[in-house]
């Protein structure tokens, strides 16, 4: 992965329509997947754009989530996931690989080469600690990646994310927190904020009052339905990797059934027939 220029309009065209989803007259929902025969089955149920989940894509590859595995791994499959689809595909790169603003630079450089056009960035240091990076720090961070991407002519979109709530409950003053960082990284050049580990409606609705720019919120059981986040002013709602997560639990459910039972229902009832992937794998993308 090299980050060269990119040549052509392709790119830029993506990021645009991926960033005009944020603003338009309906959620923008996303069923993160985890590899292209995912992806291409989000994209043949309908969605707009494909979001890759971290912790999916890391346990595909024998790792467990948070920065375990290599930048040059996580880029490999989001370059099978863009190639697999033709809609806008915005990558979870995790913390950015790396603590300081050049290795944010190289990152989306490296991101733009697989022919994603978005990508979250946490504020965590991504080093197996908790801690937050400070907000001039983490704002740089944005700020260097707005700028290679824009070395490059296209418009990346960036989906800040802030960790404040994890492992917390939610108080006004973690909302104000939220609302500062969220804030410092819109201003920096992110395109929108994306809070995890919230899940009540007056956290939410009070993170949307303060912060200048798209919400995204992870749905999650439990927790407000897409059109109950749309009403409270929500923008952008993703699944992390909960469907990742679900798919491993068919998986295991089945393979204890046919240890123990030597049968295989659940194959019968959920998988997805052979013709119908061969079929939706052989047909190229458009884009």
């Amino acid at each position: 992965m090299t980050g060269a220029a990119v040549t052509g309009n392709p790119l830029r065209t993506k990021a645009e329509t991926l960033r005009a989803l944020h603003h338009a007259d309906r959620p923008l929902v996303f069923a993160n997947a985890w590899d292209a025969a995912s992806a291409r089955l989000f994209e043949a149920a309908g969605f707009p754009a494909i979001a890759t989940t971290s912790a999916g894509v890391a346990f595909a590859w024998g790792y467990p989530d948070g920065e375990r595995i290599a930048r040059s791994q996580m880029l490999e499959s989001v370059r099978r996931i863009a190639a697999a689809v033709s809609v806008p595909v915005s990558a979870d790169l995790e913390a950015g690989y790396g603590p300081g603003a050049e290795a944010i630079a190289q990152t989306v450089r490296d991101l733009l080469a697989t022919g994603a056009v978005g990508l979250n960035l946490e504020d965590a240091r991504g080093d197996g600690h908790r801690a937050l990076l400070a907000v001039p720090a983490q704002a740089g961070r944005v700020r260097a990646g707005r700028a290679a991407a824009g070395e490059l002519g296209v418009p990346v979109v960036i989906n800040a994310r802030t960790d404040v709530f994890r492992g917390a409950e939610p108080s006004p003053q973690l909302v104000a927190e939220a609302v500062e960082r969220g804030n410092a990284y819109l201003e920096a050049g992110a395109d929108s904020v994306f809070v995890p580990f919230v899940r009540d409606a007056e956290t939410i609705a009070a993170l949307v009052r303060g912060l200048r720019g798209p919400v995204n919120i992870l749905l999650v059981p439990g927790g407000p339905s897409v059109s109950e986040l749309w009403a409270l002013g929500v923008r952008r709602v993703s699944v992390g990797s909960g469907i990742a997560r679900a798919a491993l639990g068919l998986a295991r459910r089945a393979a204890v059934e046919l240890r123990e039972r030597g049968t295989t229902s659940l194959v019968r009832d959920w998988a997805v027939s052979f013709d119908e992937m061969q079929e939706l794998l052989g047909t190229p993308p458009e884009g």
